[in-house]
C-alpha cells in the first residue's frame, strides 16, 4: 500500500509539472527504469529530468540554436523563434518565409540591418524557397553575434534556420491539407492610349522645335475607335490578352509516426500555379508546377548508437512562352502595329495577298494574319501567338545523414554527433522556337470603306521541330559537421555543457570558377546557476581563401551573460513577475562575406586588347596594364557587437515580452581607395592602377526590436495579440571614398550606408529669364534646358549646378525599412478561430526612377505626363516638359522624384472551423477542418499607388483560399 500510494503521487507529481506546458498526458518508461525527477525551474513552470541524462524538455519547448537544441527558458538573447507547425493551424502559408517580420522581432527582410543572412535547413545552407510550410517544424532566427559564432565567417549577417518536422513514438498519423485559390490582380499600370500618345509626342516634338509627326487625321480616326486594325490602340492589360485572374492549388500529404526504435516522417505535396496571359501559346503554356517528396527518419540502433536519414526531392516545371510580355508592356508604344491583319478586310481581287493567306501556317482563329512592321518583324504578340513555348525545369535533390554517439561509459555527459549532407541541383530551359510571318497591311477607303490593299510580308513560316536546351545551372552543395558535446548536471543546480566542432561546405555552381567555402573550428562553453546565472562562451577559428595565405585564419571570440532577476529573493514572491531575465552579449566574428572575389590582395597584369602604346616611332603594340597593386597584409574585416536583452512574462503569461538593443560596427571593409594614393597611382589611358585593396571603411549598425505578447479570456473567446517591432539605424563611420568630396554636405560618414544622394530641385523653369537668372545647368544638360526643365540648387554658391551640388536626401531602403512593425491578433470561440496579421515599414524613402516616369525619346507615355509642364501649366504642373531628346537634365536622382514608402499592410485574414470530434465519430476521420483566408488585402499608404505598380513584370496580386485540412 505504501508503495501504491508513493507511486500514486509520483504520478501526480510529474503530471502538474508537465500541465504548464503541454496537455499530453504523461508517461514513465518502466522497461528504462529510469526515474523521472522533477527540477525547479523559472516561475510557472516545471522542468522535467531524465535521470543523470541531461535535461530533458518536452519538445515544443525546445529552441533550435547553433549545433544544438535547448529549452526556451535558457536563450541568451538576440534570438528569435516561430513554431511554424503551430501557427500553420491558423496561418496557412505559401512560402517558408511569409510575413516572418511580423512574427519574429529583428527580422524585417535583414536581420538587424545585415543583408545576406545565412539560410540553413536542418543545418545545411539551402535555399528557403525549396521547402514547404506544410515540412516545417519551427524558424529560429539567429541575430545577436553569440548566437551564430560558431557557424564561423559565412554567419556573420545573420541566421535564420529553419527545423524540418520529424516523427514521433506514437501511433501513425496521415494528415491531409488541400487548397484551393485565386490570384487577383491589385493594379495594373495606366498608359496612355494611341491618339492621346500622338498628341502629345506631337507637343513634344514642338517643344524641341520640330514639326508633328502625326496628323489631325491621323488622330482623329484613332480616337474614333472605327477601324484599329489600321488605326492600332495597344493596351496590353486588355481582356483580349489577360484573365481577371489566374488560379492555385496545392495538395499536401504528410504521414509519420514511429515506436521507441524508430520514428518517420513523410512529406508529400503538390502545387500548380496559373498565369494571367490567355491568348496563344500562353494560354496553354503559361504558370507553374512543384512536385516534393521527403522523407526525415530516425533510428536506435542500440543503447550508444542514434542514426537519422533525410532525403528530399523537389520538381518545378515552369511553362511559358518566348517573349517576355509585361517587358513589353512597359515599352512599346500603343500604336505601334496591329497584332492581328483580318483576312475579311483583304479586297477582293488582291491575289498576291490572297497567296499570302492560303500559304500562311499560322491563321489565328481562323480569321487573322499577324501583324507586324518593318521595324517589328517579329514581336512579342507574333512570337506568343506563333513562336513556340518553353519549360524551366528544375530538379533538387537533398540528402543528409548524421549518427549520434551516447559517450556515457567514457565519461558521464558525453557525446559525439556527426552529419553529413550532399545537395544537388540542375535547372535548364527546354523549348521550341518556331519561325514565323508577319504582315503589314496597306489600306485605302476609295469603296468608302476601309480595305486592305496589298500585304508587305516579313519573314517566313517554319517549324524545325529541334528542341532547344538553353540557361543550363547547376549547384552542388556538401556540407559536413563533428562535433563533442557534453551536458552534464550536479547537485541539479550547477549545469554545465561545452560543444567542440569542426564544421564547413562547399558550394560549387556552374560559371563560378572559385566555389563558396566555409570552414570553421568551434569551440561552446556554457554554465548556469539553478537557471539563474548563465554565462555562455562561444568561438570559431576561421578560414578564408580569399585573403593572402598569411592571414587565411582568425579567431572568432563571444561572450553571453544572463540573469533571471525573477528568481531573487526581491522578486521571488512577487506574484504578478512570473519570469524576468536580462542577457548580455559581446564578441568579434571575423568574416569574409564582403570581400567580392578571391586573390584582391595580390597585384596583376592584363593584356589590353582594346587600347596600344607607342613604345617604338612608328610601331604600335598593344600594352600589357597594371590593375592593382599588392597588399599581402589583407586581413578579415570584423563584426563587432555588443547586444542586451530583456524578457519576461507576467500575471501568469497573459502579458510577455522580449527585447534586444544591439550596437554592432563592422571594422575593415575592403576598398580600392583611389582617393587615399597620389594621382600618379593610377592613369587613364593606357589603363593603370598600382592602387592595392586595403582594410579601410568601418560601418555602423545600431537599434533595438522587441517583441510583446497579451493573452486574455474574455467570456468564451480566448483572445491573443501579438506586437513586434524592429528599429535600427545605419551609418558610414568611415570612408575613404570621403576624400575626393569638397563639400561636408556631400560626405559619406555619418550617413546611413543606403544614403540616397542627389540634387535638391527648386521647381520648374517657368521662362527663359528664369533660366538666365539662375545658376547654369549646361554640364547637367547635353542640349541645355528649357522652359519646363527642372531647376536645381546651387548648393555651393559657384554659379554651377553640377554633381557637386548633390546633397543626403533620404534612407534608400534597400536593406529594409528602418522602422517595421508587425502586429498579430487570435480570436478563438470554441471551434471556430479568427486570425488576422498586419506588418508596417516606415522611414524609407524611393526614387521614381523607372520607365513608367521617366520618360523622353520615343518612350512609351504612361498617366503620369497628363500633368506635364506646358505654357497653360506652368503654375500647377507637377512634371516636367515632354521631348523627344534625351532629357539627362531632368532624369537624374532628385527630391523631385523622390518619394516615401511608408506603408502598413493588412497582409492576411483566415477564418478557421475545427469540426468537433463528437460529429466525427469514431470513425476513419479523427480531425476535420476548414478555413478561408485572404493575403495581400489592403495597403494604407501615402503612395499606395506607386507601391502597388510592377512596370515591366507581371503585376501584384491578392490571393483569395479555401482549405480543408483533416487527420486519419
Amino acid at each position: 500500500m505504501k508503495q501504491l500510494k508513493i507511486g500514486i503521487a509520483l504520478c501526480l507529481t510529474v503530471a502538474t509539472g508537465l500541465s504548464g506546458l503541454s496537455s499530453a498526458k504523461a508517461a514513465i518508461d518502466i522497461k528504462s527504469k529510469s526515474i523521472i525527477k522533477i527540477k525547479k525551474g523559472p516561475k510557472g513552470s516545471e522542468i522535467k529530468e531524465l535521470d543523470s541524462l541531461g535535461v530533458k524538455n518536452d519538445k515544443d519547448s525546445l529552441v533550435q540554436v547553433a549545433f544544438r537544441k535547448i529549452k526556451k527558458a535558457d536563450l541568451l538573447g538576440g534570438v528569435s523563434v516561430v513554431n511554424l507547425s503551430q501557427l500553420m493551424e491558423k496561418n496557412y502559408a505559401t512560402y517558408s518565409l511569409e510575413n516572418l517580420e511580423a512574427l519574429a522581432p529583428g527580422f524585417h527582410g535583414n536581420i538587424w540591418g545585415n543583408s545576406s543572412y545565412l539560410v540553413l535547413v536542418d543545418g545545411v545552407p539551402r535555399d528557403a524557397n525549396n521547402i514547404m510550410p506544410t515540412e516545417i517544424d519551427q524558424i529560429t532566427v539567429m541575430k545577436g553575434i553569440g548566437s551564430v559564432a560558431l557557424y564561423g565567417s559565412r554567419a556573420a549577417k545573420g541566421v535564420v534556420y529553419i527545423t524540418t518536422k520529424r516523427g514521433g513514438n506514437y501511433g501513425q498519423r496521415v494528415n491531409v491539407r488541400a487548397n484551393a485559390g485565386v490570384n487577383v490582380p491589385t493594379a495594373y499600370p495606366e498608359y496612355l492610349g494611341s491618339a492621346e500618345y500622338m498628341t502629345l509626342y506631337n507637343e513634344a516634338l514642338r517643344n524641341d522645335g520640330l514639326s508633328s509627326l502625326y496628323t489631325p487625321n491621323d488622330i482623329y480616326n484613332t480616337s474614333a475607335g472605327a477601324n484599329p486594325y489600321r488605326y492600332p490602340n495597344l493596351n496590353f492589360y486588355s481582356s483580349d490578352y489577360l484573365k481577371d485572374s489566374y488560379n492555385r492549388y496545392d495538395v499536401t500529404t504528410e504521414i509519420s509516426g514511429g515506436n521507441d526504435k524508430a520514428q518517420y516522417y513523410t512529406n508529400l505535396g503538390y502545387w500548380s500555379n496559373g498565369s494571367l496571359l490567355n491568348f496563344g501559346e500562353a494560354a496553354d503554356n503559361g504558370g507553374a508546377n512543384r512536385f516534393n517528396l521527403r522523407g526525415n527518419i530516425d533510428m536506435k540502433l542500440n543503447r550508444i548508437i542514434k542514426l537519422n536519414v533525410d532525403a528530399t526531392a523537389s520538381f518545378y516545371t515552369g511553362k511559358g512562352v518566348n517573349a517576355d510580355y509585361w517587358g513589353s508592356a512597359a515599352t512599346v508604344r500603343p500604336n505601334r502595329f496591329s497584332p492581328l491583319i483580318p483576312i475579311s478586310m483583304v479586297e477582293n481581287g488582291d491575289d498576291p495577298s490572297t497567296i499570302y493567306v492560303n500559304n500562311s501556317n499560322y491563321i489565328i482563329d481562323g480569321k487573322y494574319l499577324l501583324g507586324g512592321t518593318q521595324l517589328d518583324q517579329t514581336n512579342v504578340f507574333g512570337t506568343i501567338y506563333a513562336g513556340g513555348s518553353n519549360k524551366s525545369i528544375s530538379r533538387q535533390f537533398q540528402f543528409n545523414t548524421g549518427v549520434d554517439f551516447d559517450l556515457n561509459g567514457l565519461l558521464q555527459g558525453l557525446s559525439f554527433k556527426s552529419a553529413l549532407a550532399i545537395d544537388y541541383l540542375t535547372s535548364f530551359t527546354q523549348g521550341y522556337n518556331n519561325n514565323y510571318a508577319t504582315y503589314q497591311a496597306s489600306w485605302n477607303n476609295y469603296a468608302g470603306f476601309d480595305q486592305i490593299s496589298a500585304l508587305t510580308k516579313f519573314g517566313d513560316d517554319s517549324k524545325t521541330g529541334i528542341e532547344n536546351i538553353s540557361s543550363s545551372y547547376y549547384r552542388q552543395n556538401i556540407a559536413f559537421s563533428g562535433q563533442f558535446d557534453y551536458n552534464r548536471s550536479f547537485n541539479r543546480r550547477h549545469n554545465f555543457s561545452g560543444t567542440l566542432l569542426g564544421y564547413g561546405f562547399h558550394i560549387g555552381e556552374s560559371g563560378s570558377y572559385h566555389k563558396t567555402n566555409n570552414a570553421n573550428l568551434g569551440l561552446q562553453l556554457a554554465y548556469n546557476f539553478s537557471q539563474k546565472y548563465y554565462a555562455d562562451f562561444s568561438s570559431a577559428y576561421v578560414y578564408s581563401a580569399r585573403l593572402p595565405e598569411k592571414n587565411r585564419g582568425a579567431f572568432s571570440p563571444t561572450i553571453s551573460l544572463g540573469w533571471r532577476l525573477s528568481e531573487e529573493s526581491f522578486l521571488k514572491d512577487n506574484s504578478a513577475i512570473d519570469n524576468l531575465k536580462l542577457t548580455a552579449s559581446a564578441g568579434i566574428l571575423n568574416t569574409d562575406l564582403d570581400i567580392t572575389n578571391y586573390y584582391l590582395y595580390q597585384g596583376y597584369y592584363t593584356y589590353n586588347d582594346a587600347a596600344w602604346y607607342s613604345w617604338k616611332d612608328g610601331q604600335l603594340v598593344h600594352s600589357f596594364d597594371r590593375r592593382r597593386g599588392n597588399n599581402f597584409d589583407m586581413t578579415f574585416p570584423q563584426r563587432r557587437e555588443i547586444n542586451f536583452g530583456l524578457e519576461g512574462s507576467f500575471f501568469n503569461n497573459s502579458i510577455s515580452f522580449s527585447g534586444n538593443a544591439f550596437f554592432s560596427q563592422t571594422k575593415g571593409n575592403i576598398v580600392q581607395p583611389t582617393s587615399l594614393y597620389p594621382n600618379y597611382f593610377s592613369t587613364g589611358f593606357p589603363v593603370y592602377s598600382d592602387i592595392p585593396f586595403v582594410n579601410y571603411d568601418n560601418d555602423q549598425r545600431k537599434g533595438f526590436d522587441l517583441g510583446l505578447n497579451f493573452n486574455k479570456k474574455l467570456g468564451q473567446t480566448n483572445w491573443s495579440l501579438g506586437l513586434n517591432g524592429t528599429y535600427y539605424q545605419t551609418e558610414a563611420r568611415v570612408r575613404a571614398s570621403d576624400n575626393q568630396f569638397v563639400d561636408e554636405y556631400q560626405l559619406r560618414v555619418g550617413r546611413p550606408l543606403d544614403a540616397i544622394f542627389g540634387l535638391q530641385s527648386a521647381g520648374l523653369f517657368m521662362d527663359a529669364s528664369d533660366i538666365a537668372n539662375s545658376p547654369s545647368q549646361s554640364t547637367l544638360a547635353s542640349g541645355g534646358v528649357k522652359p519646363g526643365d527642372i531647376k536645381y540648387k546651387d548648393q555651393n554658391n559657384d554659379g554651377i549646378v553640377d554633381t557637386r551640388d548633390e546633397v543626403y536626401l533620404g534612407r534608400g531602403g534597400w536593406s529594409g525599412s528602418p522602422l517595421t512593425l508587425g502586429l498579430n491578433l487570435t480570436a478563438k470561440w470554441k471551434n471556430l478561430t479568427f486570425f488576422a496579421l498586419g506588418t508596417g515599414r516606415f522611414g524609407a524613402f524611393a526614387m521614381k526612377n523607372n520607365s513608367y516616369f521617366w520618360v523622353d525619346g520615343q518612350d512609351k507615355y504612361s498617366a503620369v505626363v497628363r500633368n506635364r509642364w506646358t505654357e497653360d501649366t506652368k503654375s500647377t504642373a507637377t512634371f516636367p516638359r515632354l521631348t523627344t531628346g534625351t532629357s539627362d537634365n531632368n532624369y537624374r536622382n532628385s527630391d523631385f522624384w523622390l518619394y516615401s514608402t511608408d506603408r502598413f499592410d493588412l497582409a492576411k485574414v483566415q477564418v478557421s472551423y475545427q469540426f468537433p470530434a463528437r460529429l466525427l465519430g469514431k470513425g476513419f476521420i479523427r480531425e476535420f477542418g476548414a478555413y478561408v483566408n485572404g493575403f495581400n488585402l489592403l495597403t494604407v499608404a501615402k503612395e499606395r499607388e506607386i507601391m502597388e505598380l510592377n512596370i515591366g513584370s507581371a503585376p501584384q496580386t491578392r490571393f483569395y483560399n479555401l482549405g480543408v485540412k483533416a487527420m486519419f
